[in-house]
């Protein structure tokens, strides 16, 4: 399993959303896509880490952005976390872990004897489907937002 790095094409995916309909990144086309795996929701760093790409939503629309959260919940978890928190963007439920193992962010270690869940990663994928900003943390810590928006005015 090897990371995807910036220069790459992104690999294509095929998520179930909270609202159970198919989410795949041909729907992104002609947009820029800022994609947030994230562990496990309700967790306190999975919260901090959506709900501050919540809160640059407006600077991401006047970017060409849209952002998508991805982690191995089920999508019924990820509707429960997306309404709690407030979220204006869609969730992805990569529940067979198939799109974190494309990217190369599936946790395979031990954590606590829990294993098989999504690093906490962020990647943005110009409008082209080119990955521009790709970046895995070690858990504890968020992707730099500040690097995700200056990725995406050099790409505006």
């Amino acid at each position: 399993m090897s990371k995807i790095i910036s220069g790459q094409k992104a690999p294509d995916f095929k998520l179930i959303g909270s609202d159970l309909q198919p989410i795949t990144l041909h729907q992104f086309k002609g947009k820029n896509l800022i994609l947030h795996f994230f562990p496990l929701a309700f967790t306190s760093v999975c919260t901090e880490q959506l709900c501050t790409a919540n809160g640059n939503d407006n600077d991401y629309s006047s970017l060409n952005a849209e952002v998508l959260g991805v982690s191995v919940d089920s999508p019924f978890v990820l509707d429960k976390f997306s309404k709690e928190n407030g979220l204006n963007f869609r969730l992805g439920s990569d529940f067979n872990r198939e799109v974190s193992a494309a990217y190369g962010v599936l946790f395979d270690g031990d954590f606590a004897g829990m294993t098989g869940f999504s690093m906490r990663s962020a990647f943005v994928i110009d409008s082209d489907g080119i990955v521009q900003y790709a970046e895995t943390t070690d858990g504890k810590t968020l992707p730099s937002f500040e690097k995700i928006t200056t990725t995406l005015e050099r790409i505006k």
